[in-house]
């Protein structure tokens, strides 16, 4: 079907909006046309074997049989409906018209009903007939013929399509929340699938495709078609899950009226216990799972698969923090990878569309950093695309593609590509939301040529790199955290609040009866500095034998003793534990080496030149992983000179007084 017939039959099912308005605001026009255009096209599939199906049911009734598998063989398809009403026949009665509907709805099979019942549909019918428009509207439906014979599934599949994205762009405050934008989708399953062109040439290739956040099943759609474009006669099979019931529906209906298998697009939290795809493993796996989105309604699942199954569960690599649940999705799909055999054969290949925080946020032995270590020593992530911000319909901030592989070509492994592609957008004529920008189909096609040079590249050191592509080894993104400790260095002091304190410490108080005595016998030394703890203490200890006192003994007393007179000097002495300086914990510094680097090298040339006493507290050493994208493609832009921002300036204010001259007169 060429766009314009598909686009005519859109049209059709959109024109019901003119009735709507007024009633309905325009962002909730889909939840109208979209169900019933899926009702519509099911009644039209079955219209066939209606009667048989009609027959059938009355032929089983009152009987103790399993119904569903015989009216399913009846109707020819994986959903029926026993009813003999149709929509023309519910237009033409107004005053029945939502008893009839109902009625007509509620004869679907179980797995067709469900789709119509999670868009609100009984909802919609109330609203429509109190409004007095419903037997408008199931009449106009009733008018659009979505015959198999006339509307192909794979004709259906680009009709419906077109409605959810108008629905999205109507619903601009939301449309993130459902639906990916086209051109960001196309640009990910190129780059997702292309490498694999040789692969899916094969003649009968079967391939599983997976979206743990399918939404509205948009990334599922277009894995599919590329995958057939490649080879109309690959079987591909849809899996999904969404945790938003209206989007699980639209999803549905998609692969529904597409005549693809639906029951593999599951409602419910792909994260906790409910994982709709227990023990599967799938060839493609895409997601573009919501940012920065706090998981503390599934925190109790999360931690206990965690916690006990490890390894063996989907994530003992570690937990991000609790505000932002990206990288669980990706642990989801990691789980769900093919294992590749011997002689190269099988793995996954996995694309997910994150904002900047997954690359980087958390420090050595976080959650995050535990997660990206798993992921880059596992040699499974392959590439990092960073795309223009303004390109989501419900945020501006900047995002990227993962692109991960457990089965990398051998000249690629313990590489990964990073490919800039901020500067690769066009302004749109109209914004949508958030969404100012979008990538030219000019543009995906210079950045999936890109891609492939990028991994050509990886295999080849001497095969010229483009500017915005750069190949770095696995443990480039890789540190430790090193703590440079400092010596303790001290001198000590004794002054009125100095004597004060230690007077009124507890163990002052239980060593001598009266502590006047104490600060009566150290009254003369007052004032006094010593360089050493020692001299400090042999001067005390002789002030108190004198007046028929002992000193107190005891390592309580002595930690009263020198963190109360003890004062920070950097001339001072150097205190010690257990034979060794001990650490400054204000002075206590961290840095971050390169894990190609020595860290002991490190120290002498960075550290020591400035701090000579300076030592790593190597039990305190800890590997952590980010990849800054931003600081390997920083490029220096020096500022303008004085002189051309005062020419500048001046040429302004001449221009305002100018502006001014011509108001006054």
């Amino acid at each position: 079907m060429n766009t314009g017939k598909h686009s005519e039959l859109a049209n059709h099912a959109w024109s019901v909006a003119d009735l709507l308005r007024g009633d309905y605001k325009q962002s909730e026009y889909g939840r109208v046309i979209l169900p019933f255009t899926v009702l519509r096209r099911l009644e039209c599939v079955l219209a066939p074997t209606r009667d048989a199906v009609v027959a059938k049911a009355e032929s089983l009734a009152g009987r103790d049989l399993d119904v569903d598998r015989f009216l399913k063989l009846a109707a020819k398809t994986v959903f029926y409906n026993t009813s003999d009403l149709t929509l023309k026949k519910i237009a033409s009665d107004p005053s029945y018209a939502g008893k009839n509907l109902i009625s007509y709805v509620g004869a679907f099979s179980d797995n067709a009903r469900e789709v119509l019942e999670k868009y609100k549909f009984a909802e919609q019918i109330r609203t429509l007939e109190a409004a007095g428009l419903l037997y408008q509207v199931v009449g106009k439906f009733a008018d659009l013929d979505l015959r198999p014979e006339v509307v192909s599934n794979h004709q259906m599949g680009y009709v419906f399509e077109e409605l959810i994205r108008r629905f999205a762009e109507q619903s601009n405050e939301t449309a993130g929340e459902h639906f990916t934008p086209r051109e960001v989708i196309e640009l990910m399953v190129n780059l997702l699938i292309a490498p694999d062109a040789d692969l899916l040439s094969v003649p009968g290739v079967v391939r599983r495709v997976l979206d743990p956040a399918c939404g509205t099943g948009g990334m599922l759609s277009a894995a599919e078609a590329h995958i057939t474009a490649l080879n109309p006669h690959a079987t591909v099979d849809l899996y999904g899950q969404e945790l938003n019931p209206e989007s699980w529906a639209i999803c549905r209906s998609d692969l529904m009226i597409k005549g693809d298998d639906s029951e593999h697009i599951v409602l419910g939290n792909s994260l906790d216990d409910n994982d709709g795809h227990k023990t599967q493993k799938f060839d493609y796996m895409l997601a573009n799972p919501p940012f920065g989105v706090e998981w503390k309604k599934i925190k109790s699942d999360v931690e206990w698969e965690a916690s006990n199954l490890g390894e063996a569960g989907r994530y003992g690599a570690g937990l991000p923090r609790i505000n932002d649940g990206s990288l669980l999705f990706l642990q989801h799909m990691i789980s769900k990878m093919k294992p590749v055999n011997h002689a190269g054969e099988g793995g996954s290949r996995i694309g997910i569309v994150f904002n900047g925080s997954p690359l980087f946020t958390g420090a050595a032995g976080s959650g995050e950093s535990e997660i990206r270590r798993w992921i880059i020593e596992n040699d499974w992530l392959e590439a990092v695309v960073a795309l223009p911000d303004q390109l989501f319909y419900n945020t501006g901030i900047s995002t990227y593609f993962w692109i991960l592989s457990n089965r990398k070509k051998p000249d690629h492994r313990g590489k990964v590509v990073l490919l800039d592609a901020r500067e690769y957008w066009v302004k749109m004529r109209k914004s949508l939301g958030d969404k100012r920008k979008q990538v030219s189909p000019a543009q995906i096609e210079e950045i999936t040529r890109l891609y492939a040079e990028a991994l050509t590249a990886a295999k080849d050191p001497a095969h010229p790199q483009h500017g915005k592509v750069k190949v770095f080894a696995n443990e480039d993104f890789g540190y430790h955290r090193i703590t440079v400790e400092r010596p303790l260095k001290l001198r000590f002091e004794l002054s009125e609040d100095t004597m004060w304190k230690i007077s009124h410490t507890p163990q002052v108080a239980k060593h001598f009866e009266n502590p006047e005595v104490l600060v009566n016998a150290l009254a003369p030394l007052i004032g006094s500095t010593w360089k050493t703890k020692a001299e400090a203490i042999d001067a005390m200890h002789a002030a108190v034998t004198a007046v028929g006192e002992t000193w107190p003994k005891g390592a309580p007393f002595a930690k009263v003793f020198r963190e109360t007179i003890g004062v920070r000097d950097s001339e001072g002495e150097v205190q010690q534990l257990k034979s060794e300086p001990e650490p400054d914990p204000d002075l206590r510094d961290y840095e971050n080496v390169p894990l190609t680097e020595e860290v002991t090298d490190y120290l002498n040339r960075e550290v020591r030149p400035h701090v000579p006493d300076a030592w790593i507290d190597h039990a305190k050493t800890k590997v952590g992983y980010e990849v800054p994208f931003t600081r390997y493609f920083f490029s220096f832009c020096p500022p303008r000179k004085l002189a051309e921002i005062d020419a500048e300036l001046k040429s302004l204010e001449l221009e305002i007084q100018t502006l001014l001259g011509e108001v006054t007169k």
